[in-house]
């Protein structure tokens, strides 16, 4: 191998100088020559002690591992030692493992340098004044509300359903079932119109049912009511507003 001269501060470490002398001459990290590499080595680090450099001890202990590699593989073998482990292979471990950090530095700092003159600005919470609903509303208002939309639904009945009403019997219909129907409505939207509670096929019973089911809500402070001047309807949710 030809002598090449070497800057010691310009090595991160004995790895970074050994890792170069391999890849300069192309030599396989499985396979190390050792002696060739240990003489290039040798050679790189003359003179270490009067470099001044911090990490001076860590090039003379790879020296020392490297001179100690070489006697090891210098020594003649008898069959009991042929099984041995290879004296390079750790040595080989810890190049391999040190070209990958190498690399995926490498990798890195193609990031940093792209995002090195990039200012970001600082994340800004942008909050929206919720409108204060400060209206208060008597129960003779629901109850003005109940009505134009139960007399709007008799308009719409169907005449088959109140002429069989007198032989079928008077319908039962439970408020707590009005309740849960309410229930799962306000599970769907957190708010729902008053009116949307009212289906037009819905019987004068299930009406009045529902009616006092919200009512009965209300009271047990379960939804609140407030009036919406674009539906000219109540608007009901789960939701206590701020008034």
């Amino acid at each position: 191998m030809d002598k090449i001269l070497y800057k010691l501060d310009s090595f991160e470490g004995p790895l970074d100088l050994l890792l170069t002398l391999i890849q300069k001459h192309k030599v396989n990290i499985c396979d190390i020559p050792i002696v060739e590499i240990t003489s290039q080595y040798m050679e790189a680090i003359d003179g270490i002690e009067e470099a001044n450099l911090d990490n001076t001890s860590e090039f003379l202990v790879m020296a020392a591992h490297l001179l100690y590699i070489k006697s090891k593989m210098l020594l003649p073998k008898n069959g009991e030692e042929e099984d041995e482990e290879d004296p390079r292979e750790e040595l080989a471990r810890r190049l391999i493992e040190y070209q990958q950090f190498k690399e995926a530095s490498k990798e890195l700092r193609k990031t940093e340098f792209s995002t090195k003159y990039m200012v970001f600005r600082n994340e800004e919470k942008i909050s929206f004044p919720i409108p204060e609903y400060d209206v208060s509303h008597e129960v003779d208002e629901l109850v003005e509300a109940f009505n134009s939309i139960f007399q709007r639904q008799l308009r719409r009945a169907k005449p088959e359903k109140r002429a069989f009403s007198q032989i079928v019997g008077r319908e039962k219909v439970s408020v707590d079932d009005m309740v849960e129907k309410i229930c799962k409505a306000l599970r769907r939207s957190k708010h729902i119109q008053f009116e949307t509670l009212f289906q037009p096929d819905d019987s004068k019973p299930e009406m009045i049912a529902t009616f006092l089911a919200v009512l009965e809500m209300i009271k047990l402070n379960r939804l609140y009511a407030n009036y919406d001047e674009t539906t000219k309807d109540f608007i009901l949710t789960t939701e206590k507003t701020n008034g």
